[in-house]
This record gives C-alpha cells, structure tokens and sequence, in this order.
C-alpha cells in the first residue's frame, strides 16, 4: 500500500491489467517454500503478459533464486524497500508531472475494502522460532513510533475507515525495542506499547482487532480494554503446538497448562471474546502421541476459528536440522484429523450464538 500510495503521489496510474501496463512491480512472499514457488510463478506470469517486471518483498532479499529463475526482471529489492522499488519504477518509466491534480484520497492507497485497514505497528521479530526465517529477511524487531501510527491510524479512520487491523510479525513485543519508551500523540505523552496502543486507537471510534499476539504474560493487560468496549474482543494467538517438547523444539513457550488457565480467564473477563490461532502439524520429531496431545488441547481451548500447516522446510530454517521427520502422507492424515475436530468446535461455538443479536 506504501508503494502504491508514492506512486499515486508522484502522478502514476494503477490499472488493472497487465496490457494496460506500462510496468509491473510483483510483491513476493518467501516464508515457505510453497511461497517462493507462488512468488517465482507470478514473476514468470508477469514477464510473459507484460516483460518489464520490478521485484520486491520477502523473496527479493533473495536475489540470486529470482535472477536464477527470471533473469530478465528489471530490478529486485526485499522488504520495506519503498525508495529502491521507486528507484527502478523512475529508470524504466519516468515518472509524469502534473501539478494541477491531486491523485491521493486521504489516508493513501489501500487495497483493502474501504470500510477496513491495516496498520502496520512494526518490522521485524526478536524471536528464533526454528521453524521460521523472518528475523533473517526482515530483521530484528523494530517499532514504529507511537505518534506516526496515531496519526496514520486518525487519517485512516478521517478516510471512512470503520475497523483497524493491527498487524506485525510480533504485535505484543511493541516497543520492546525501544524499552517502551514515550511517544507523543496530540501533545500528550504515549507509552510505546502495546496496551496503551490499543487504548489509543479505540478512542478514534473505529473498531480494533489486533492479529499476531505473541502469547506474553503482558497480553492479559488488554483484556480489560475489551471487557470495556474500547477495542474489539478478539485475540489472534499463534499457539504453534501443545506439546511441551515439540514447542521446545520450535523455540516456543512451552506452558501449556498456563495457557488453558489463561484462556479460562480471559473468557470469564470477556464471554463474547473470539480467540484464533494457528498450529503446525507434522513438526519434525512429532509422535503420534504428541498428535493426541495437540487434539485434547483442541478440545480443552475450546477455540473459534483456527489455520493449520503441514510443517514445511523452509531454506536457512533450523528446523530442517531435526532429525525423524514426519512423512507426507502421515502430515496429511493428521492435517485432515485436526481440521475435523476443530471444524466441530467452531460449528459448536457458532451454534451457541444462534438466536442472540450481535453488532456486525
């Protein structure tokens, strides 16, 4: 959205269609190994419908796999690489000018419906989940200042914007790397994290959901904020796994009991409170005993809506290390089991609603 928004600024036009265009910037993802080949297919796509392709993102901070691929793309850079991305748009399109028009609504460009937005809180991840690549793509965590995500968040919702995602790699870690230092936000001093956050953004009038919540302890100082109605009562948690050793081996934490106990008191604090996660199956190592551990956590959580991987190597990931990987076929087998069992836990909980009136 960021590019797009300077694009529009500097008197570019956004179509639809590879025909119309005069270039193509593909923004790629390179997390896991079926992305990268999703990426590598939509540069190959564009260079056949249109030949003059700019390539950013994840999979850009891999330049050697893309030019490998597609030697012929004009440029590549990697995340949050908006100057280089306009560097290489101004060498194969020189950019217009046309001073008597303004191109850009309020708030920027989004590519989302325009009741709804994400917002963006930070870059980066301290963690080492040995299953993941991100801290060495986009870096170690880094924090947006507190009074620019205000105002970005203000001009959004002076846009028509009526629900704030809120999004990062590691939304609970904001302002760690800045010791949670003060910000200012209309004159008045902000704490750099991300319950005094969340509490901000909710005075707006604009509904807020928060996504990628690392399960700290410091979560449970938001709950308030939803009992109250100042942001939305949902929580998106990526639990991983609910076998101790299997979240020891993916640098996760590892309390479980903890975690049902605070699950427990969070919906007592907040009955309508909606809880996601995500899980990974098939993790190298994993038993089938640590299968059923994982299924009659399921059942104790308890929980809304829930995504489940099949455990991918992804290249530079420490993970792939690990010894007695688990079959494809057996991946499968238990892929499909989860999702049956919390495809009954959801239709439950959606059952239980029936007959109440809920704001939408």
């Amino acid at each position: 959205e960021r590019i797009l928004t300077q694009l529009r600024a500097e008197g570019y036009g956004i179509v639809g269609s590879y025909d119309d265009a005069d270039v193509v910037v593909v923004n790629t993802c390179g997390f896991i190994d079926a992305a990268v080949q999703e990426s590598l297919e939509a540069i190959g796509e564009a260079l056949a419908e249109n030949g003059k392709v700019i390539v950013t993102g994840c999979l850009g901070a891999k330049g050697d796999v893309v030019r490998e691929a597609h030697p012929k793309v004009l440029a590549v850079s990697g995340p949050h690489a908006l100057d280089e991305v306009m560097e290489a748009v101004h060498t194969a399109l020189p950019k217009p000018h046309d001073p008597f028009e303004d191109l850009i609504p309020p708030g920027g460009i989004k590519l989302t419906p325009r009741h709804y937005a994400y917002l963006k809180i930070s870059e980066g991840c301290n963690h080492r989940c040995t299953f993941c690549i991100i801290p060495s793509m986009r870096g170690d965590l880094v924090s947006s200042p507190i009074g620019e995500v205000m105002r970005e968040a203000e001009a959004l919702v002076g846009a028509g914007v009526r629900e704030l995602l809120v999004v990062s790699q590691d939304t609970s870690a904001y302002g760690v790397d800045v010791k949670y230092r003060p910000g200012f936000w209309n004159g008045r001093p902000l704490k750099t994290r991300m319950t005094e956050l969340a509490g901000a953004l909710g005075s707006l009038g604009a509904w807020v959901r928060l996504h990628y919540v690392y399960p700290y302890p410091s979560v449970d100082d938001v709950i308030p904020l939803m009992a109250d109605g100042i942001i939305l009562p949902y929580l998106d948690i990526p639990f991983q796994h609910a076998s101790p050793r299997i979240l020891k081996l993916m640098k996760r934490p590892g309390a479980v009991e903890k975690t049902l106990e605070r699950i427990q008191s969070w919906r007592a604090a907040v009955p309508d409170l909606t809880l996601r996660s995500t899980f990974i199956v098939g993790f190298p190592g994993e038993t089938e005993a640590e299968f059923d551990e994982l299924l009659a956590f399921l059942q104790e959580a308890q929980l809304d809506r829930v995504g489940c991987f099949k455990y991918s190597p992804v290249e530079g990931a420490v993970a792939n290390d690990l010894p007695d990987a688990v079959p494809e076929a057996l991946k499968e087998e238990r892929l499909a089991r989860f999702m049956d069992v919390q495809a009954a836990i959801s239709a439950a909980r959606l059952r239980a609603k029936i007959g109440r009136e809920i704001e939408v």
